[in-house]
Order: structure tokens, then sequence, then C-alpha cells
């Protein structure tokens, strides 16, 4: 089974995030970054399906120079190559256009399934590994926490609201996107980083579509303080402060 892998690199979490000069993205200059958590969740689903029944992992990343730390990340952890789409400025493509970007050099491998992370730590849409599908012609499952192969398919465990649960029975090749914490990850070995230096890591160049959305703003989120006296007696009082936490606050 050859498996396809969807990794994107992003921001650590710990970093200092500040608005580049004109307000259109986050200025990068004393940034750290990390491979996305959700799609660190797929890439362990994919090494423990290879360890469970074979095959090949092929991780496919596209982003600037360098994303190749990310990916060099993700081979040294147990994939058998990758292919970086090298390319600047992805964070203006919507979704559509980074999708059939990636669909594009997916095709050419041909996978029996790819694995996208359920959504990216920075823009968080949600929608990259759908849209595949959609662009390629094939099935999906979303929301994936568990993964089962069978006879020229598989049976995915997704997650429904109120602690449900659907399983699911696909047709191979297929693509799932896969729900953060299904698993324990795994480091990257000494030997592990040592193998990854002699892996194949192909740099590839792609054309994406136009954009069909653009971003001309970011906004940091607004920060304020807001005190309200309420008024009556006791039991007024406690019956509206009950009110306004439940509806509007949300913590009861």
């Amino acid at each position: 089974m050859k498996i396809l892998v969807a990794l994107k690199q992003v921001p650590s979490r710990d970093s200092a995030l500040r608005l580049n000069a004109t307000a259109s993205w986050i200025d990068d200059a004393d940034l750290t970054y990390e491979i996305n958590e959700p799609d660190a969740y797929a890439l362990e689903a994919a090494l423990q399906l290879k360890e469970q029944h074979g095959g090949e992992v092929v991780v496919l990343c596209a982003g600037p120079e360098g994303a190749a730390s990310s990916v060099r990340e993700a081979l040294a952890k147990g994939a058998d190559r990758a292919i970086h789409v090298q390319q600047d400025g992805l964070e203006a493509l919507d979704t559509l256009a980074l999708s059939a970007l990636l669909a594009s050099v997916a095709r050419e491998e041909s996978p029996d399934l790819i694995l996208t992370g359920l959504q990216s730590d920075d823009l968080g849409s949600g929608q990259t590994g759908v849209v595949m599908a959609e662009l390629m012609g094939l099935p999906h499952g979303t929301i994936v926490m568990a993964i089962e192969k069978l006879d020229g398919a598989i049976r995915v465990k997704r997650e429904l609201e109120d602690g449900w649960f659907q399983y699911v029975t696909l047709p191979l090749p297929a693509v799932l996107t896969i729900q953060s914490g299904i698993n324990k990850l795994r480091y990257a070995t000494l030997m592990g980083i040592k193998k990854a230096k002699t892996k194949e890591l192909r740099v590839v160049s792609a054309t994406a579509p136009a954009s069909q959305v653009l971003c001309t703003k970011v906004f940091l989120p607004s920060r304020a303080k807001q005190t309200q006296i309420i008024e009556g007696d006791a039991r007024t009082a406690a019956a509206a402060l009950a009110e306004k936490l439940k509806f509007e606050v949300r913590v009861i």
C-alpha cells in the first residue's frame, strides 16, 4: 500500500505572532516553525499502517525552502521519501488553489491512500483534504479516529457529535482527514535522523491556479474588559448572573 501524507509547516505554537507592515499576514522575521500538529497525527497513522501491512509512506509538502526542515523530520520519523513543492507565497492561496496544487502532484504518485490532518493550526479551514478528494474524484472520510485495512478497501471510525461515532467502509484509493490525538506521536530517533539524510527528497515545481479569495488584512484578537452591575435582590441577581454565565459567557 502506498500512502501519501500531505504535510504543512506552520509557526510554532509558542511563537510571538506579529503582523507585517501592511497587516496582510504574519511577520515571519523571528518565527520558528514546526510540523502542523494534525498532520503529525496523519503521518503517525500512515506509519502505523505501514508497520502493520507493509508498503510505502510518501510525504507531500508545499511551502518555501525553509519547509524542508519539517520534511526531513517526517523522513526521520519513518517516511520513505518526500516531495517538496517549493514555492513562496503559498499563504496567499485559498483552499481551492492550494488543494489543486497538491492534487496535481498527488495524481502523479497514484497512491492507494491519502492522509491529511483535520485542519491546519494557522488557518484552520479544515477543507484541504476534502477538496483534494473532490478534485481527484476519490471517496473521502473526515474526522477519522481509526483505520482498518480490508481487501481493496478500508473501514474507518469517524467522530461525530456528543460522543457518537460512525463506521464507514470506503473503496481504495481514498482520502482521509485525521483527527488529532488518536494515537501517540513518535519522536525521531538518532538513527532515523541519520537515515533521513540519505532518503529521497524530490523538489518539484507546480503551478497553482489563481485564488478566488483574497485576504486583504489580518487582525490580532481584540482584548477588552467590561464590567456589568446586576441590579435587584439576591435571588433576582443570582438568576440573572446564571443566565449570563450560561448563554453569554458559556461557562456553565
